[in-house]
């Protein structure tokens, strides 16, 4: 994969990553993630990753809607960076098992 240039590319940024990245398992993960972040702020991310993933899935905004509980406007904004994105979710996804679904 070729480097990519980011928007948000900062020393700071990078240091964050790099400490994301010695994270071994997902209790280490959440024992991180909750000193750093918000209930609320995590909960969002995870949120939207399973946008993502149901977006891909194919599900429509409305079963989204309903078994996320996110808005239309988010759904939106996260189908809006699966299509025209910088393939940040796709990589996860991907790496998750989850493959884009061809519309029928």
């Amino acid at each position: 994969m070729a480097d990519y240039n980011s928007r948000i590319k900062s020393e700071q940024v990078d240091g964050f990553f790099e400490a994301i990245l010695q994270l071994k398992n997902i209790d280490e993960c959440y024992r991180f993630f909750e000193d750093i972040c918000t209930v609320k702020e995590v909960q969002s991310i995870a949120q939207r990753l399973e946008v993502a993933k149901l977006l891909t899935l194919n599900k429509t905004y409305n079963e989204i809607e309903k078994e996320t509980g996110a808005s239309t406007a988010t759904i939106s904004r996260i189908n809006r960076s699966l299509n025209y994105g910088v393939d940040g979710y796709s990589i996860v996804l991907e790496r998750l098992g989850y493959e884009k679904k061809d519309d029928k």
